[in-house]
């Protein structure tokens, strides 16, 4: 039986107070990475001693990866579940790293959610990564379908046949992301009304809603634009299937004021209500035909998925040619994307670094990313562009350049800087090798 979350809104310390303020959430999600479980944020422990529900929402499993979930990962996650004393925690049908052991290959990180291919080896691995995760969390999984750019060639199964099988044979609950169905939509010509008709409507835990932009007859899930017609249309649809457990509003930046939020969610409430209306109205579509059941090794599946993986990502972040069957025009777009977000969140993990490079940041960064995948977190990914940038002898200004140096200097080692002679003594020794 899934939990009664009712109407929700994802937390973010821009948003945090405003949050506090408005009536009728019943509950918030966080991103799992963006909070630590000693130190959380003092509106989160406000607003759950108020009784409101908190959801850790993680971003970096990678559980639709070919490789096995990382012990420390999920381990990360349990601990923020128990700390906000969750009744349930969420991640994502995706995979956001490629590459490691089971290519010989170096590991390369996309930065972003990535789809996974909807095909049996597909489903072997994540399914089998799902039952690992879940023995190891304290509370249940429920995964969430992502927004995709690119398709795969070759799939063997649609969305809601791909999300059934792999309720029917794990037990994961699945978060409905309807501003990703009309995403899949606009950029893969899948129709949501299909979509949601062969899922296990008995499975939803929860609700996403979000906005996005059109360009060049491509949506983007920018989670920063209010919730379009379109969005809330899909809502209510699902909402004439099944009473959803909970509802939740998420934006992520270019935050508007409280009162333009409170509207949106006061249309996504309407969006709801509609839909309950035409409930049982009309009987369900039938559920689409599941495909045939195979067996084969997991192992085997896994190095399959590995290659093919590695391939498409090391084509988007690394330059390398796109693997056959692939749409070159959309690959393209999905790369400016990726080094696009990347070139943000370094800004913001790193916020000295446009202030110090100016209006040059970004076509430095971007023109790094072309070549240089993220094999680390975000903060190595600064560190790295830093030193790219100094072994290059760039830029050409001696100020700036000595600001970076300093900059890469001080976050380079374990621990600040010390100002102890011997000490200064072998940081000189590294600016001159630094120079040469």
């Amino acid at each position: 039986m899934a939990v009664r979350l009712g109407s929700g809104i994802g937390w973010r310390p821009e948003i945090a107070d405003a949050v506090e303020r408005m009536p009728g959430i019943d509950w918030v999600e966080v991103v799992a990475e963006n909070v630590c479980p000693g130190h959380l944020p003092e509106s989160l422990l406000r607003l759950r001693e108020r009784g409101v529900t908190v959801v850790p929402h993680g971003v970096s499993l990678g559980l639709g990866g070919a490789g096995r979930p990382d012990e420390g990962r999920l381990a990360a996650l349990a601990g923020r579940a128990d700390a906000l004393r969750a009744p349930l925690v969420t991640e994502h049908i995706a995979f956001v790293r490629a590459g490691g052991t089971l290519t010989a290959s170096p590991s390369i990180e996309a930065g972003h959610l990535l789809p996974v291919p909807r095909t049996r080896d597909a489903l072997d691995v994540l399914c089998e990564n799902v039952r690992i995760a879940q023995d190891a969390l304290p509370v249940p999984l429920a995964l969430e379908n992502i927004a995709a750019l690119i398709s795969w060639p070759g799939e063997e199964m649609t969305e809601g046949q791909f999300l059934y099988e792999l309720a029917d044979r794990t037990g994961v609950r699945l978060l409905v992301d309807v501003a990703n169905l009309h995403t899949n939509h606009v950029n893969r010509g899948e129709d949501p009304a299909e979509a949601l008709a062969e899922l296990p409507l008995e499975a939803i835990a929860y609700v996403h809603v979000a906005g996005g932009f059109e360009r060049d007859g491509v949506w983007h899930d920018s989670h920063a634009h209010p919730v379009p017609q379109p969005v809330l249309d899909v809502l209510t649809d699902l909402a004439s299937r099944v009473s959803p457990p909970g509802v939740l509003l998420e934006r992520d930046e270019n935050f508007p004021e409280a009162a333009e939020i409170e509207r949106e969610l006061t249309a996504i409430r309407d969006a709801v209500a509609k839909g309950a209306e035409s409930r049982g109205a009309s009987p369900a579509a039938p559920a689409g035909a599941r495909p045939p059941s195979r067996q084969g090794s997991v192992d085997a599946a896994r190095q399959r998925l590995a290659l093919a993986q590695t391939a498409v990502l090391s084509a988007l972040v690394a330059g390398t040619p796109v693997p056959e069957g692939f749409d070159r025009g959309r690959m393209a777009v999905q790369a400016r994307t990726l080094a696009a977000k990347r070139a943000d969140v370094v800004a913001r993990v790193a916020p000295e670094l446009p202030l110090v490079l100016g209006d040059g940041y970004r076509a430095a960064f971007l023109a790094y990313a072309q070549t240089r995948p993220m094999t680390g977190g975000y903060r190595q990914d600064a560190m790295d562009f830093v030193e790219e940038l100094l072994l290059d002898h760039r830029p050409r200004d001696a100020r700036v350049r000595r600001e970076l140096r300093e900059w890469w200097l001080e976050r380079s080692g374990p621990r600040p800087r010390s100002g102890r002679p011997a000490v200064r003594l072998v940081r000189a020794t590294r600016r001159v090798l630094l120079r040469r």
